[in-house]
């Protein structure tokens, strides 16, 4: 749409603010001037958080489960009570879930993940849209790169943030009309204190060798310094770092490279044997 967001006075909401990385876009974000509605599991948490982020004036949690769509819509109406409205919705919570094989996953944990980096996105998203529209703000889901590159281990992970990407791109369309812009971001691997374990299993360290090339991880701050500016800029689609910024669109080509050089057989079988004595871990 062309129109810049200033930052400066403006309400953002955040799913999952206080995991790594949503504690971290959170501070960026206040940095910029603007007010945070900070929402997740953890109460006592987000109570810290805000008082460091300068108190209920200017920053304020709430505890919110993504799984729960009727509580979701009344924390959005509170926070737009307590604000005055919504101008940013950033759809942060999520998990890594198990690095395991499809088979040796099981349907409690393959819901798990998919409610809630799928569906807990859709229904924040579909909370806060209202809200947003009436400010003819921005929405951002918080996706990955393994959306559109998909390893092996990781099925719910990958289908869940492909399918969040597709559904941004869906919102995207259907939300132009009310002046709402629709962005969706795609980090490479970065690692904060939720995930270490699930990065440094045996599993996931014999898939990526030790994350270099394609899986090189990124520095926290590199990935919250693009989401902001992704934020100000209302941009559709963001990927961290900007060498990956070919991948959405040309995402059948590199998936198939990665299968032939990142992927060989021998290296799959390794990580498969791994992947089917390793647990799930959070993640955000």
């Amino acid at each position: 749409m062309g129109r810049q967001l200033d930052l400066s006075a403006r309400t953002v909401l955040i799913t999952g603010a206080a995991g790594g990385l949503g504690s971290a876009l959170a501070q960026a974000l206040r940095e910029r001037g603007a007010y945070l509605a900070l929402l997740d599991l953890d109460a006592d948490a987000l109570a810290a958080q805000a008082d460091a982020l300068g108190g209920a004036d200017v920053a304020r949690g709430w505890a919110a489960d993504v799984t729960d769509l009727a509580y979701l819509e009344r924390v959005m109406a509170e926070v737009r009570a307590h604000f005055g409205g919504i101008d940013v919705a950033v759809a942060g919570a999520g998990v890594l879930g198990p690095v395991k094989t499809m088979t040796a996953t099981s349907a409690a944990e393959w819901d798990r993940v998919i409610d809630i980096n799928l569906g807990g996105v859709w229904r924040a998203l579909r909370a806060a849209a209202p809200h947003v529209a009436a400010r003819q703000g921005h929405l951002v889901a918080l996706s990955s790169l393994i959306a559109y590159v998909h390893p092996p281990l990781l099925g719910g992970y990958a289908a869940s943030k492909a399918a969040v990407a597709a559904l941004c791109d869906v919102l995207r369309l259907e939300l132009r009309p009310a002046g709402v812009t629709v962005g969706s971001v795609h980090p490479a691997i970065f690692r904060t204190p939720l995930i270490a374990g699930g990065l440094d299993s045996p599993a996931a360290v014999a898939l990526v060798r030790d994350f270099t090339g394609v899986f090189r991880t990124v520095e926290l701050d590199a990935v919250v310094a693009d989401v902001v500016r992704a934020i100000e800029h209302r941009s559709a689609r963001l990927t961290v770092p900007r060498a990956h910024r070919a991948t959405p669109f040309a995402a059948g080509a590199v998936q198939a490279v990665v299968e032939r050089l990142a992927f060989r057989p021998r290296t799959v079988r390794r990580a498969i044997a791994l992947g089917s004595i390793t647990t799930a871990t959070e993640s955000r």
